[in-house]
């Protein structure tokens, strides 16, 4: 039986569908995060801390956790962790990443000027030093965190003024160098990817339907298959097997953000592991298996051969966060539920907890999932169960 440590940060949403997928495929499972008892129950007495926050000491853990009983794989499952199951790869000898090739992915500023020493397509940028001096970008711009995931800490400037704001609303957010990149138009897709070997094998190209053009990022639908024409898909798979390769990651998941207009397209970003949040259980593959048993049979050396994307059109939609304050209830989810095409609703926060929206907040309200005919119907089945949502925030 392959054994598997899986980094599952206590912050994560996908500690649950991780192990369902390593029990679907009989791999014994040892959970590593920052505290102890990441999982209760039966998997108590598999666990580890892990330093996740320090590579080096976190490699040090799992290489004396493989003298003990051997490890076949060490799979992270967000962010966090993706450095760690780098050194750790490279300390044991399992198909890994290069360390410095991840590093590059978790900064933004060390991205971009990889991407560019390749010359891959991507937004003119430069590290900001004072805003009537970005050399190269001008206006509209684009302000963000060197360090952080997703959208948090990104801004739209449309002038020098808006750009000072912004830049202090995010050195607010995050610690750091703070990076400033040209504003690109046209539509945005994500890519979803797995890496073997150096190839990148595109698994779905998510589109994003709501307009992304700022002053905030707030990602909200995602719907496959891409609507767009064969040769802009093929642009952009291309593309984002350039930007790998300009990276070096070379094995696992990969998420990429790519934004289109006309015959132009750039990167906007790379992320050495899979779809955050739950968004993943919008993919069926071969079968019906989920995304987290492609990732794991990946690890293990498992065939992956008949494990095209299932022809159906699926989608998710990350429930936005209105305004900050404390939740106190979600009304009309059963109403949501019945919707025609959902297959899911999850709300993630708990009632009475303290929410904060983007650019400031780093999480969704929930996920809703849906599946249909056409792209278009699983677009609209999202947008109407949202509808049926009534969000109580008080201050």
């Amino acid at each position: 039986m392959p054994r598997v440590l899986l980094l599952l940060p206590t912050s994560t949403y996908r500690a649950t569908d991780f192990v369902r997928a390593a029990a679907r495929l009989g791999i014994d499972v040892v959970v590593g995060s920052e505290e102890e008892q990441a999982l209760a129950g039966d998997m108590a007495d598999r666990a580890v801390v892990v330093p996740l926050g320090n590579p080096a000491a976190a490699a040090d853990v799992i290489v004396a956790l493989d003298a003990r009983a051997a490890l076949d794989a060490v799979v992270a499952v967000d962010d966090q962790g993706v450095l760690v199951a780098a050194a750790a790869g490279a300390r044991l000898g399992f198909p890994h990443n290069p360390p410095d090739a991840v590093a590059a992915t978790r900064d933004k500023a060390a991205m971009r000027a990889a991407l560019a020493a390749a010359q891959v397509p991507q937004p003119s940028f430069a590290m900001f030093d004072d805003p009537a001096r970005v050399p190269g970008v001008g206006f509209p711009c684009v302000v963000k965190p060197t360090g952080r995931s997703g959208s948090q800490g990104v801004i739209r400037a449309d002038d020098p003024r808006e750009l000072d704001a912004a830049v202090a609303r995010v050195r607010a957010i995050a610690d750091g160098p703070v990076l400033v990149e040209e504003y690109v138009p046209g539509v945005e897709v994500a890519v979803e990817g797995l890496l073997r070997g150096g190839t990148l094998d595109v698994l779905a190209v998510f589109d994003k339907p709501d307009p992304l053009v700022g002053p905030y990022f707030e990602e909200t639908i995602y719907v496959t298959p891409s609507r767009l024409d064969a040769a802009t898909l093929a642009r952009v798979t291309e593309l984002s097997g350039r930007a790998c390769a300009a990276l070096g990651v070379v094995e696992g998941p990969v998420h990429a953000e790519v934004r289109v207009d006309g015959d132009r397209a750039w990167v906007i970003e790379v992320a050495a592991r899979s779809i955050g949040g739950l968004c993943a259980r919008a993919l069926r593959f071969g079968a019906g298996i989920a995304l987290e048993e492609l990732i794991l049979r990946h690890a293990v050396g498992l065939p992956l051969d008949g494990l095209d994307r299932e022809e159906a059109a699926s989608g998710v939609m990350m429930l936005p966060i209105p305004r900050a304050g404390v939740l106190q209830e979600v009304r009309g989810q059963d109403a949501a539920r019945a919707v025609d095409g959902i297959t899911g609703l999850e709300i993630t926060i708990p009632r009475g907890r303290r929410v904060v929206p983007i650019p400031e907040g780093d999480r969704y309200l929930g996920f809703l999932f849906a599946r249909g005919d056409t792209p278009h119907a699983v677009e609209s089945s999202l947008r109407a169960a949202f509808a049926a949502l009534t969000i109580e925030i008080t201050p």
